[in-house]
């Protein structure tokens, strides 16, 4: 999130995407109540990285539940294994993960000094080759109180560069926040209409990383080298609500 690179990039402010027909090939819709369902998602434990403040707990109701058809992953202030706070962080990865299509989340987020929630995807060779060289596309983040939506994408390229666009956004409120990838482009939407975007035809600037599959991550951070740390406005506990999360598999028309 500090070095930006600038090439090639598609950048079409609030313009309409083409249309596609699409099958619907994954989704958690969050019609039921409890945990997060165990058959499509797993935890992220502990502290992270980033410098962040909170310790991410498995399976604790009182950081992510899923209740009247939302997923609610919930930030709190409260002492846990030396921290001050706790959150949630899930993802699918062993689960499922995909290679181009279109990735979606329905979300209402907090808002707060401090406070970094995220929507986003990871190749799923990490294990294997370590971060940046998996990649990693940032499809929303938002921190503390600024209007403003971020969409990134991460990878080597003889070290950690990036490429990232924003755009307004009231995140208090519901939105669709949005990637379509195919074998030439990365592009972010912000309620079906195209913010950013950039090409990845033929591995171009060594994105090669961007044409093996990616699982999916949903949490909600706290402080960090990003964000900085909450202050005395912040308020706990907060929650990410999330409505659903769909992946299609996109038949251009």
């Amino acid at each position: 999130m500090k070095k930006t690179i600038l090439f090639a990039v598609l950048i079409i402010a609030f313009a309409s995407c083409k249309e596609q027909k699409s099958n619907l090939i994954w989704s958690d819709e969050f019609n039921y109540s409890g945990l997060p369902d165990s058959s499509k998602w797993v935890y992220d434990t502990g502290y992270i990285a980033n410098n962040e403040l909170q310790y991410y707990r498995e399976k604790h109701t009182e950081n992510s539940i899923v209740k009247d058809g939302h997923l609610m992953l919930i930030g709190k202030k409260e002492a846990y294994k030396n921290f001050e706070y706790t959150s949630a962080r899930i993802l699918t990865e062993g689960k499922f993960s995909f290679k181009y299509g279109m990735a979606e989340a329905r979300m209402k987020l907090p808002v707060g000094q401090g406070i970094w929630p995220a929507f986003w995807m990871m190749g799923d060779n990490i294990k294997e080759v370590n971060w940046p060289k998996c990649g990693e596309i940032d499809i929303m983040e938002h921190i503390n109180n600024v209007p403003t939506l971020y969409g990134t994408a991460h990878w080597d390229n003889k070290g950690h560069v990036q490429s990232g666009g924003t755009t307004p956004c009231d995140v208090t409120q519901f939105h669709n926040y949005a990637l379509e990838w195919n074998p030439d482009s990365l592009k972010w939407l912000l309620d079906g209409k195209m913010y950013y975007g950039i090409s990845i035809k033929d591995g171009m600037n060594n994105t090669s990383s961007f044409h093996q599959p990616f699982f999916i991550l949903l949490n909600l951070a706290i402080g960090g080298d990003w964000p900085k740390n909450p202050d005395s406005t912040s308020v706990f506990p907060d929650t990410v609500f999330v409505d659903y999360v769909r992946v299609y598999r996109q038949i251009p028309k």
